[in-house]
């Protein structure tokens, strides 16, 4: 059974036509059901679901917003099916590509929609820390990551529930998820989907969730692989004082940019060496569990 979760938050406009269609593209399924957690909308949005006159349609209302990620996870958590589903509710995504994406279990753990299309690639912004993020989640797993943050994917709802602790409330919901299956030798599959202009304006807060996702990347290589995020710095660091030296012997030649330059480069050692004491503690308490 297919269990797929929506979560909306002031979605009045989009609503309607994305539950027809998420309710037409799992027609073929012999068992599904759509789950919606309403996340505080201040707008029609819950008369909005109750006009698509799905039947087979659950709804979770919350108060007062919440977050995409505590939504999705309240949806999780009543979830009837081995698998769950997830989409946003302002037709960015296509509906019709859960029969694809369903085509993989239960072989792969989770199968993710790798987003695709102008509307994806728009936003220099986005663009770049989505670059950056991908980079990193790429070096921590030694796994090719086309999407790392896509919101249509499907996994195994026992294996979210036992990691419900690392899991992000907000919009880096999705990053989380990644990092949690790649870090953790689970099977991924990725596969390609159109990505479509939304409907409404966005709820995201692109410099605040961008420090967010960040920080929850950084938090799975500290937790799942210390020793290469501090290679990462070691090796970061040591490049940088070379520049710093390159420019010092060629441009400004002054003591004070050498001496910084030496102590960046000589930096290399320890800072690496704290990443080898950060893995052995880490192998340390994990055999205490």
């Amino acid at each position: 059974m297919l269990s797929v979760v929506i979560p909306v938050y002031n979605e009045e406009g989009a609503i309607v036509d994305t539950l027809k269609s998420v309710d037409k593209g799992l027609s073929e399924f012999p068992e599904h059901e759509i789950i919606v957690v309403n996340d505080g909308s201040t707008d029609a949005t819950r008369e909005r679901i109750a006009q698509a006159g799905l039947n087979n349609l659950t709804l979770i209302n919350h108060v007062e917003n919440l977050g995409y990620g505590k939504s999705l996870f309240d949806g999780i958590a009543v979830a009837k099916g081995e698998y769950v589903g997830i989409i946003d509710g302002d037709g960015s995504y296509p509906a019709e590509s859960f029969k694809e994406l369903w085509r993989f279990c239960p072989e792969y753990d989770m199968v993710v929609g790798a987003r695709r299309g102008n509307e994806y690639r728009r936003g220099f912004f986005k663009r770049t820390a989505r670059a950056i993020f991908t980079f990193l989640a790429e070096y921590a797993s030694g796994k090719k990551v086309p999407d790392v943050n896509s919101g249509q994917r499907i996994f195994r709802k026992e294996i979210v529930l036992e990691y419900r602790d690392s899991l992000c409330t907000g919009f880096s919901f999705t990053t989380t998820l990644t990092m949690i299956f790649l870090l953790n030798h689970y099977y991924v599959k990725y596969v390609p989907i159109d990505y479509r202009r939304r409907e409404g304006k966005s709820k995201v807060r692109h410099f605040k969730d961008t420090l967010r996702a960040a920080q929850i990347i950084v938090e799975a290589f500290l937790y799942y692989n210390p020793i290469k995020l501090f290679l990462l710095l070691a090796i970061l660091n040591s490049l940088f004082g070379v520049v710093i030296g390159l420019l010092d012997h060629f441009v400004f030649k002054t003591a004070l940019l050498s001496l910084v330059g030496g102590i960046c480069i000589a930096s290399f050692a320890p800072i690496f060496c704290v990443g080898l004491l950060a893995d052995q503690l880490k192998k340390i308490y994990g055999s205490r569990k």
